[in-house]
């Protein structure tokens, strides 16, 4: 049976993946902290906004807004880079993941506020915690104990909405069946694309990127801002004659 096509549209997109065989992803506190730098990372090199995360021991759930069509570009760099670190922390080979990721496409207010108390109320859900700040990889957990959210979330829809006094009415309260059953419903409702909605105009055209760029340091810094703008690493590659290995590296370095 062929694959669902996962939707890339620029937009709201809840995002799951598990460690193979339900194996665990994060270890200790280390590999939670490093998970959020990478995912920091790639929101920077994709102009993605996260709004939303719970870091489960073997799965994680990120709610993430796309100005572009590059979602698939921008899980591919979370799930290789933590899957390099984490492979080489445990001392293990083979595939991390359990598959590249699954993702739905948020298409209305209904489905974003009931999924984020969904996401909030896994551990509760799990039999962790009671109370949503009482677990710590959570957005609503960092906002709700007075803590300083990871940079990529500061813009985060959560963080305007939500402060310590109102967790409990916003995301605290637990979804009963009929919650369940609208999440559900709304996870397949039709997605009607029309031409040019989602199309999002660069700032720049690559020449105009380029224009005054004399020595490598102003190219590799070209480079950056260019992907800051949402060009993808391959088409940067193509543009300037190079290999997509020294866009990467510009990027790491630069970074």
């Amino acid at each position: 049976m062929p694959r669902k096509p996962r939707i890339d549209l620029a937009g709201y997109h809840h995002v799951i993946n598990r460690g193979v065989n339900r194996s665990e992803v994060f270890v200790d506190s280390d590999d939670y902290e490093m998970f959020l730098q990478i995912v920091c990372k790639a929101c920077r090199a994709y102009r993605v906004v996260l709004h939303d995360y719970c870091l489960m021991s073997n799965h994680f759930h990120l709610l993430v807004e796309t100005q572009r069509e590059n979602l698939s570009s921008f899980m591919k760099q979370i799930n290789g880079n933590y899957a390099i670190y984490a492979n080489k922390k445990q001392k293990r080979s083979g595939h991390f993941w359990q598959g590249r990721y699954y993702s739905r496409y948020i298409n209305s207010d209904e489905y974003y506020y009931t999924l984020i108390r969904y996401i909030e109320q896994n551990p509760i859900e799990a039999g962790m915690v009671k109370k949503v700040e009482e677990y710590p990889y959570t957005l609503g957990s960092v906002i709700a104990n007075g803590l300083t959210p990871v940079p990529c979330t500061l813009h985060s829809k959560l963080i305007e909405e939500l402060d310590y006094e109102n967790v409990q009415d916003i995301i605290g309260i637990r979804l009963n069946e009929e919650d369940l059953e609208v999440l559900e419903k709304l996870k397949h409702q039709k997605i009607v694309v029309k031409d040019n909605v989602n199309t999002i105009a660069f700032s720049k055209i690559l020449e105009e990127h380029f224009k005054e760029v004399n020595t490598l340091q102003e190219r590799n810094e070209a480079i950056v801002q260019a992907l800051e703008d949402g060009y993808t690493q391959i088409t940067l590659a193509n543009y300037l004659n190079v290999s997509r290995s020294l866009v990467s590296k510009v990027l790491k370095e630069m970074g």
